[in-house]
């Protein structure tokens, strides 16, 4: 059995946050395990938590929208969320929760080596890129402790932001040029503190 096989068996019978009351199926991820590229998003939504697969709704139809416009399908990626279990009337997730099912997120990140991890939304961004803003980092990939990452808005946002779709088309795009020239992306600098400060 795989590392990535255990860790979806472990999500699906986890128990370690209140979040697995009130699910249908936990959504540890899917996709190949060689896998170039891994996109993270939020959490599972209502069609998410009753299929047990991510991104299968209205942001998922745009995702795939989104993978075959540089040529790519779903199945040649990985793609899971940071927290595994659908929040109540899909709520941000708390603090707890993404501490909860943080382990679940490494051990699928070590077992998969992606070349390119790709953040959707600010809650992804958070794990590599702690107090950014999305709005200043999208669109901008760095090295982050040896993961090439690249911080993209969540694909729902654009359906909820129209304004937003063109930026994330945009982004997209980069993507098989990113993986081109991964050896010349930088580490990614923080900003300084008093700068951090002010972005909440």
């Amino acid at each position: 059995m795989s590392e990535l096989t255990k860790v979806a068996a472990e999500v699906r019978a986890c128990t370690a946050c209140l979040l697995h009351r009130g699910r249908t199926n936990g959504v540890p991820g899917e996709g190949p395990e060689d896998a170039q590229i891994m996109f993270i998003g939020e959490a599972p939504g209502f069609h998410e938590d009753q299929q047990g697969r991510p991104f299968v709704g209205a942001a998922g139809r745009f995702l795939e929208e989104l993978l075959g416009s540089i040529g790519m399908s779903r199945e040649q990626v990985y793609i899971t969320n940071v927290i595994k279990c659908r929040p109540p009337a899909n709520r941000d997730p708390l603090p707890e929760e993404v501490a909860a099912c943080s382990h679940f997120l490494d051990r699928q990140l070590a077992a998969l080596q992606p070349r390119l991890v790709v953040t959707l939304g600010r809650f992804s961004m958070a794990r590599f890129f702690p107090r950014a803003r999305i709005s200043q980092i999208h669109g901008r990939p760095r090295r982050v402790g040896g993961l090439l990452c690249y911080p993209l808005y969540h694909p729902a946002a654009a359906l909820h932001q129209p304004s937003l779709r063109r930026v994330v088309e945009e982004d997209f795009q980069r993507i098989p040029k990113i993986l081109e020239q991964a050896e010349q992306i930088a580490e990614y600098e923080p900003p300084p503190e008093a700068e951090q400060l002010r972005l909440f």
